[in-house]
Parts: C-alpha cells; sequence; structure tokens
C-alpha cells in the first residue's frame, strides 16, 4: 500500500473517530423522533427505534398551531437576513472606501456593540416595544436584530472584504461616469458574495434559533416561533412528551441545513477574506 494511500486512510479514520461525538445527539434526534415514549425512557437506551411510528410527528401539528409557527420562522429569518444583508453591506462600504472624519472612531464605537448582551438591553427595548404598541407582534423580532449584534457583525464582515478589493476596480468604473452609489450596487456588492453568504448564515441561525426575544415579546401561540414553540410540548402534568418534542425539533433543523448546503462555500470564502485587510 502506497504511504499517502495509507496516511490518507489513517486521517479518514480519525476525522470519522472525532466526528461521532457530533453526529451522536443528531442520530439520536432522529431515530427517537420515531420511537413512542415508553421506548424513549426505557432502558437500556436503543439506537434505533423497535416499534416504529409517525405519530409524534402528528402530534407536533395536533397538539398546536406548528405550520404557522414553522411559518413565522421562516418569515421572520428571511425578513432579518435581507434586510440586515442590505444594511451591513452599505455600512460596510461607506466604512471601507468612503473617507470621513472619525470613520475609525465611528467603527470601534459600532464594534462596541458585540460587547453588549442581549440581556443588559432586553428591559429598556422591551418598555420601548410596550411604549409603541407593538408587544405580541413580530415587528421587533424583524426590525431590532438588522440594527442590533448580528448586524454589528455583519457590517465587520462586509467591511473587511471591502478592504480587500482592489481599488483600480472602482477608479475604473469612475472613469466610466458611475457615482458611488453606482460603484457599489454595479462593482462592490456582486464581488461581494462569498461575505454576503457569511453574513446570512449568521444572521439567518441567530434569528432562526432566537428564543429571550420571543419569550418576551410574543404571547399569542399562533405568533410563536420554534424555539418558542418547542418548549409547549407537556402533558397534563407539566412533564416534556419527549418523542412529540424530538419530531418538532427534527422539522426545526431542516431550513438551517438547506441554508448551510447552498451557503458554506461563500460562508468559508467571506470569513476567510474579512481578515486579509484592515
Amino acid at each position: 500500500m502506497r504511504p499517502d494511500v495509507l496516511r490518507r486512510g489513517v486521517l479518514v479514520g480519525l476525522l470519522a473517530l472525532m466526528a461521532v461525538p457530533f453526529v451522536f445527539p443528531t442520530w439520536w434526534m432522529i431515530t427517537s423522533s420515531f420511537k413512542p415514549m415508553s421506548e424513549i425512557v426505557g432502558t437500556p437506551p436503543t439506537m434505533w427505534p423497535h416499534t416504529f411510528t409517525v405519530q409524534p410527528y402528528l402530534d407536533a401539528f395536533r397538539t398546536q398551531p406548528l405550520a404557522r409557527q414553522y411559518w413565522n420562522s421562516v418569515y421572520i429569518g428571511v425578513v432579518v437576513t435581507a434586510g440586515t444583508i442590505v444594511i451591513c453591506s452599505m455600512a460596510g462600504y461607506a466604512l471601507a472606501r468612503i473617507r470621513f472624519r472619525f470613520a475609525n472612531v465611528v467603527f470601534l464605537v459600532l464594534l462596541t456593540g458585540v460587547m453588549v448582551p442581549p440581556e443588559v438591553t432586553i428591559v429598556p427595548l422591551f418598555r420601548m416595544v410596550r411604549a409603541a404598541g407593538l408587544i405580541d407582534t413580530h415587528v421587533p423580532l424583524i426590525v431590532i436584530p438588522m440594527i442590533g449584534a448580528p448586524s454589528v457583525i455583519g457590517t465587520f464582515i462586509m467591511r473587511q472584504f471591502f478592504l480587500s478589493l482592489p481599488v483600480e476596480l472602482e477608479e475604473a468604473a469612475r472613469l466610466d461616469g458611475l457615482g458611488p452609489w453606482g460603484i457599489f450596487w454595479r462593482i462592490a456588492f456582486p464581488l461581494a458574495r462569498p461575505a454576503v453568504g457569511a453574513v446570512a448564515i449568521i444572521v439567518f441561525l441567530r434569528s432562526w434559533n432566537s428564543y429571550l426575544e420571543p419569550l418576551v415579546y410574543l404571547t399569542s401561540k399562533e405568533k410563536f416561533t420554534l424555539p418558542l414553540a418547542l418548549t409547549q410540548y407537556r402533558d397534563n402534568y407539566g412533564q416534556l412528551v419527549w418523542n412529540t418534542q424530538l419530531a418538532a425539533t427534527t422539522l426545526t433543523v431542516i431550513p438551517v441545513l438547506i441554508v448551510f448546503l447552498f451557503a458554506q462555500k461563500q460562508f468559508v470564502q467571506g470569513l476567510a477574506q474579512t481578515g486579509l485587510k484592515g
């Protein structure tokens, strides 16, 4: 056997072994979603359902409006992601290419937003949302993330990417008669697909997994998002119905996998290029 083939086989084996702790919880979640409750809590635990049933999936939609809650998370995540990409790309381009007084100070102040945990600002934000009459609506779940920590991270990524673009591209476009707005939309933004992919994944995952904000702002089950809805699968004694909850959780993983599979290449390229120049 050739040495390079042997080394590759050993490397693949080690990577497969290291992947077990990460793959096993997902495997257990999916297989347990097809088990009856008695088999989940039984000992010893089983790696494959002895009694295969789809009843947990039916109960997930029967016990509460999961389809409506699913749609709430999808459309909120898409709107927040699209809006954040537009805002962050324009802000990042301005900080990277437009020279104005105190630009570096503005950028440093902007970065401090990442260091402020959401628990610190949730009370004043709740008071503002309540004063505006927007409690139990999706407006704060859409607007606040666009100007919060995810937007700050997105602005940083976009700024670093635009700094890595050759200035000669913009100079050539300027000679062709394009202004700053035209250069941004026709030259800079189309070239920023790797950075846009990275921002899209970060923002969408942040919106999709958000639990604190929906818990604070929403009161109606029909307006719940999925992270909040998953906590509602309980029996008459307040105990979690594990198989139904695992079935609903399995369904929530699907959009995340789709987004990552389509944008993983841009995600890696975007993160790799954010540190090239700064």
